[in-house]
């Protein structure tokens, strides 16, 4: 039953985390550029409706902003394994704003993808960008 758990693949951890962050950092991108490119339109309305749930109503374009260029430029840090932790931790926060903001709006089902996302993102937040990233780097 040893076969069962994959003897030996320990040795292509940092593979894996590496094609998980790449994936992950590349789906923000992809995810945040329409917002940043979108501009103050955007912004407004992103934060407006991403605040609102928690009963915040000032600064709707700086908060939606913040959340655009967190997911664009995170996302590219994360992708080259730079600032892995602190940036997990800020895109954690920004998908927990999102799972809160569709569990209010929209119910679980839409909340199930950034729900997912942020885990992954929480775990990278512990485990780091792994052997193939700038952070491992000397």
């Amino acid at each position: 039953m040893r076969w069962l758990t994959w003897p030996g693949m320990e040795r292509w951890a940092g593979l894996g985390t590496a094609i998980v962050r790449v994936v992950l950092g590349l789906v923000m991108m992809v995810h945040g550029w329409g917002k940043v490119a979108g501009g103050a339109r955007v912004w407004t309305s992103l934060g407006e409706n991403a605040m609102a749930p928690l009963g915040i109503g000032f600064a709707p374009t700086a908060f939606g902003a913040a959340a655009s260029f967190i997911e664009f430029f995170g996302g590219f840090l994360i992708v080259v394994g730079l600032a892995t932790r602190p940036v997990s931790f800020l895109m954690a926060v920004v998908l927990a704003v999102a799972t809160f903001m569709h569990l209010t709006q929209d119910g679980l089902n839409a909340a199930l993808h950034p729900i997912a996302v942020m885990a992954a993102f929480v775990h990278l937040m512990f485990t780091g960008g792994g052997s193939f990233s700038i952070d491992k780097r000397e």
